[in-house]
């Protein structure tokens, strides 16, 4: 079944709790926030995962086949551990802590995250966010791309008791290296218990999400797992209850509707049809180094 349409935007008039919902994908656990019945999207953003903490013995770990992504960008960012991913562009980076790899499906491109070469013989821990960026209607059909940025290239700001990381688009005085294709709001917040930070406002759509911790703002507490949406254009102070991470997301509206289904996003419920038959048939493109697995079209779905 398709996700619902979406309902008159909550955060227009109040502020709203999302709380996250288990999803087990395939012996490992997610927590996922985006898109919820409540809430489809909080500016670009329509796809959040939280994924782990989770430990893994020597043998074990991530292991997601190859898969195809139309009109969207996907953004993995990691806490703790590694991921290797491969992608139908030749692309091979072993994603560690603190860098952004931002990959642009565009037109369309396939991907697999596979667990590092060391993980056979030790034991492992996965800690990060996985996001899905919907792209503006003139650019859904661009050219595919892979972009790796080490931790050591994202700019930092300082505010007292808190520590900032700029991941993608411009906050708090600093802009990301990361390229974007619409304005957009991306930050990894460490705080002290008893910090205060006041949220931008300049942004049309914002939200937090906590990781860890515990936070108020605007008379809303918030615990790990859930999501808070602000208010537009309405100032807000975050408060850590106790030493906290969290993680501040949002930007500009979006440009229309965007539909969803599996792994595909669009403006147009055409085009997922044929991102459908395509991958069905086998039109997408092998991911060189990892061309013999990949994930099945599900069954049963319109």
């Amino acid at each position: 079944m398709q996700p619902p349409p979406d309902p008159v935007a909550p955060s227009v008039t109040r502020d709203l709790v999302v709380q996250s919902r288990p999803r087990d994908l395939g012996g490992f656990e997610v927590r996922r926030v985006l898109p919820a019945q409540t809430h489809r999207r909080v500016g670009p953003f329509v796809f959040w995962d939280h994924m782990g903490p989770a430990t893994f013995e020597p043998g074990h770990g991530i292991e997601v086949r190859p898969h195809p992504h139309i009109n969207l960008a996907t953004v993995t960012y990691l806490f703790e551990g590694e991921i290797v991913h491969r992608d139908s562009l030749g692309s091979h980076q072993l994603i560690r802590p603190g860098a952004v790899n931002w990959m642009t499906a565009g037109r369309g491109i396939v991907h697999s995250e596979r667990k590092p070469e060391a993980s056979k013989t030790t034991v492992t821990r996965i800690h990060g966010i996985q996001a899905w960026v919907a792209l503006p209607i003139p650019h859904e059909e661009t050219e595919p791309s892979f972009r790796h940025h080490p931790a050591s290239t994202i700019p930092e700001v300082a505010r007292p008791g808190a520590r900032l990381r700029v991941l993608a688009g411009a906050a708090f005085g600093v802009t990301s290296p990361v390229e974007v294709l619409s304005p957009t709001l991306y930050v990894d917040v460490a705080l002290d218990a008893g910090a205060e930070l006041a949220l931008p406002v300049e942004h049309a759509e914002r939200a937090i999400y906590v990781v860890a911790g515990e936070v108020s703002c605007e008379g809303e507490h918030v615990s790990p797992g859930a999501m808070l949406i602000l208010r537009r254009g309405v100032p807000a102070v975050l408060r850590a209850l106790a030493e906290s991470r969290v993680m501040l997301l949002g930007g500009a509206a979006m440009d229309g509707e965007r539909h969803l289904f599996w792994n595909f996003v669009s403006s147009s419920k055409e085009r997922i049809e044929r991102a459908k038959r395509d991958w069905k048939e086998g039109r997408f493109p092998k991911v060189p180094g990892d061309d013999v697995e990949f994930i099945p079209l599900p069954e049963g779905r319109p």
